[in-house]
């Protein structure tokens, strides 16, 4: 999908965002050095199909493309939050946010087995969830400490959050049992 810019709202000089209007989000994109873009597009797509016919429509929406230093690319986010409302970085942060807690469910499901809950009972649901999380915590607060003490960042750099949860749960028994032999306790 590459949206067509009826109008930028801020962010271009007037000549522009007159320049704009009428092209290719991704044609734009190539022009902006950087800048962030917060524009109304035009979004084409085919409605589902009814009683064997498939109407095309279109949508106006709001569409922002944040440069991020870090990726060195431009995040783009398609939202319906009114620019009084929120900010071009504001709307970035906000789908961001959102972004790291569906990663977060992600690994709870995947790696502590939160998405497995062979029980009805409450009291149980409610441990295994507070297990899961706490699951969630050690392992961060470990990934944490690894990175800082890590004399390669470049080679840490490919253990992701995820990456890393697959070794953590993968290895959390023989952990246990090491921390408990430090402690002086036999398991």
């Amino acid at each position: 999908m590459d949206p067509i810019l009826v109008s930028v709202e801020v962010g271009l000089s007037k000549t522009k965002s007159k320049e704009f209007a009428g092209k290719t989000v991704s044609e734009c994109i190539k022009q902006l050095s950087g800048k962030d873009l917060d524009a109304v597009v035009k979004i084409e797509f085919k409605r589902r199909e009814h009683k064997g016919k498939q109407k095309q429509d279109e949508m106006i929406v709001r569409l922002v493309a944040v440069y991020n230093d870090e990726d060195e690319k431009y995040h783009i986010y398609i939202t319906n939050i009114q620019k009084d409302i929120l900010n071009a970085k504001d709307i970035a942060n906000l789908y961001g946010a959102r972004w790291d807690i569906e990663l977060l469910f992600k690994e709870l499901k995947s790696k502590y087995s939160l998405d497995v809950l062979e029980t009805k009972n409450v009291q149980v649901i409610e441990a295994l969830i507070w297990t899961a999380i706490l699951t969630l915590i050690v392992s961060r607060r470990i990934y944490s400490l690894v990175r800082k003490s890590t004399t390669h960042p470049e080679k840490m750099a490919r253990y992701t959050q995820l990456r890393w949860s697959t070794i953590f749960a993968e290895n959390a028994s023989d952990l246990l049992t090491v921390i408990l032999h430090r402690c002086g306790i036999q398991s």
